[in-house]
């Protein structure tokens, strides 16, 4: 699967890989620094690295939440930085035509958890070519997950990531079951944990997403342990700067001592 992605480094190093960078495209700088040191870091640890970047934001809980600089603005730069640092990139996508104008753009389609179930966004995911990373329902059970696997499938494209990111329990929680990450792992496809979005606490009563960036250390940690294959996580030079889902997200100078310890892990197990 990992060969299949191009620009992809390390893939033959034995560890997870990890799709990583900002909620949202804020900007080309930002972007690029993100990047950068995610690169630097990855290729120091052997880590085979995807940047992440949400060129637009759907799923807002308020209509006055920042949702983009612009699609084509966005897009443009995460294909530039994809270009000029050689790297591969994956961003969201939310209805069909997004799916052909993002394929232009990027290496790796994702579906947000809300719509993992629409089958017409993943049958329009899977017909332009691209490595598809579903993100699985807060509202659905693992072994559920093959279906929506399956339609990409069976609409010619096997090249299929699956992602955890908590299961809802409550109004305002998440709860991670990491006996999901080996019934998902059944399907024959790599699945992925995503560290910092199963650490938000959406629905508050303020309308903003709340979370709890403290815990994202223990989740990566158990995730590495029980064999996930990837990571998926945001990060910022300032979380509390953010213009998206900064309250669950790593900062950036902590990115080197998670990965770190996560691959001391990873080499325990093997």
């Amino acid at each position: 699967m990992l060969t299949a992605i191009p620009h992809i480094r390390h893939a033959g190093a034995g560890n997870f890989f990890l799709l990583a960078g900002p909620c949202v495209v804020e900007g080309e700088a930002i972007c690029f620094d993100i990047a950068r040191r995610l690169k630097e870091i990855t290729d120091r640890l052997q880590i085979p690295f995807v940047f992440k970047g949400s060129f637009k934001k759907a799923n807002r809980s308020r209509i006055d939440a920042f949702t983009g600089i612009g699609d084509r603005k966005a897009l443009q730069i995460l294909a530039e930085v994809g270009k000029s640092l050689q790297i591969p990139t994956v961003t969201d996508i939310h209805t069909e035509a997004d799916a052909a104008m993002a394929a232009e753009y990027v290496d790796i389609l994702q579906i947000p958890a809300f719509l993992c179930r629409q089958t017409d966004l993943l049958v329009a995911a899977a017909g332009t070519g691209k490595t598809v990373n579903i993100k699985k329902g807060q509202f659905m059970s693992p072994d559920a997950m093959k279906f929506a696997a399956d339609k990409v499938v069976q609409a010619g494209n096997d090249k299929v990531m699956l992602t955890d990111r908590g299961t809802m329990f409550g109004y305002h929680d998440l709860i991670v079951d990491f006996r999901g990450i080996r019934q998902m792992q059944a399907t024959g496809h790599p699945v992925v944990l995503d560290i910092t979005h199963s650490l938000q606490q959406p629905n508050t009563s303020s309308g903003v997403t709340g979370g709890l960036p403290a815990m994202i250390e223990t989740i990566a940690r158990a995730g590495v342990a029980v064999g996930v294959d990837g990571i998926f996580m945001e990060t910022h030079p300032d979380p509390a700067a953010a213009k998206s889902d900064g309250a669950n997200m790593l900062p950036l100078d902590r990115a080197e001592e998670l990965l770190g310890k996560l691959v001391k892990i990873r080499r325990a197990i093997a």
